[in-house]
């Protein structure tokens, strides 16, 4: 058998990413939505890739073990990427929580159970996560290391104390690094690594859409603004999961590569300063 890469999340950058480690493995892709599943494993398998669809809702764990289960049976788990998520625009509070910060927990914590020796993961998390003030060594602590059945009874995280789904987007990115840090412990006891990239604002249908909606003036000056002066594109973001991902980036693991163009950079010092 094949060793597989293990994708969470059937959008662009999870499709550039697979193009460029996917080559010689079984990929097997997982999102909820099961159309967009099977075309994204149609345009793989059309390029030569071998890669097969299954529904998978990350706010499950019982689905989320299905999904592992089923990459078990074609093969060692060797590569893993959650590029998974729902944006501020397109989900209440407490949707994003339970997608994109409670399924990222528990992605982490059922993968790293299986994760061959000297295999890889890797979190897409976002540049939004960098852009919230600290919120200390105790929370910081809680986010990384709280069992994830337990994550979303956090005083930080009811959603009767955040603010909007902007907020709860940034909590939620800022647990992923967090969790990032402390898997990255436990998955090095299996001889496997884990790292995370925050991307900022990168073309992608979940950007359109945040372009289109109630914040898009702010993103399109945050590009604009931003030292690069344009967005960022999915193969770009792949170079840096290459990396990552590939023996080139062996000593590194527990880590987060913010690729934003200088966005976050401006916004703490230069013309995007609130």
């Amino acid at each position: 058998m094949k060793d597989v890469l293990l994708l969470t999340g059937a959008g662009q950058i999870g499709m550039a990413i697979a193009r460029r480690m996917g080559h010689g493995k079984k990929i097997v892709l997982g999102d909820k939505d099961m159309e967009n599943a099977c075309a994204a494993a149609r345009t793989l398998t059309d390029a030569g890739f071998d890669a097969v669809a299954m529904e998978t809702d990350i706010s499950s764990r019982a689905s989320i073990r299905e999904l592992v289960a089923s990459a078990q049976d074609r093969g060692e788990i060797a590569l893993f990427v959650n590029a998974a998520g729902v944006s501020p625009s397109q989900a209440s509070i407490e949707t994003i929580l339970k997608v994109d910060l409670y399924g990222t927990a528990v992605l982490l914590e059922e993968v790293g159970k299986v994760i061959r020796e000297g295999g890889a993961g890797l979190v897409i998390s976002s540049q939004s996560g960098h852009r919230m003030p600290a919120l200390g060594a105790a929370i910081d602590e809680l986010l990384a290391c709280t069992p994830a059945e337990e994550l979303l009874d956090l005083d930080v995280l009811r959603p009767e104390g955040i603010r909007d789904t902007l907020h709860a987007y940034q909590l939620a990115k800022r647990c992923n690094v967090k969790r990032v840090m402390a898997e990255a412990v436990a998955w090095g006891a299996r001889g496997a690594r884990l790292n995370s990239i925050s991307p900022g604002i990168i073309v992608t249908p979940l950007a359109i859409d945040e372009f289109n909606g109630p914040r898009g003036d702010f993103y399109k000056n945050m590009f604009a603004r931003c030292p690069a002066g344009r967005p960022g594109t999915a193969d770009e973001v792949a170079t840096v999961a290459e990396l990552l991902l590939s023996d080139r980036g062996a000593f590194i693991t527990g880590a987060d590569l913010l690729i934003d163009g200088g966005a976050t950079a401006s916004y703490f010092y230069g013309p995007l300063k609130p």
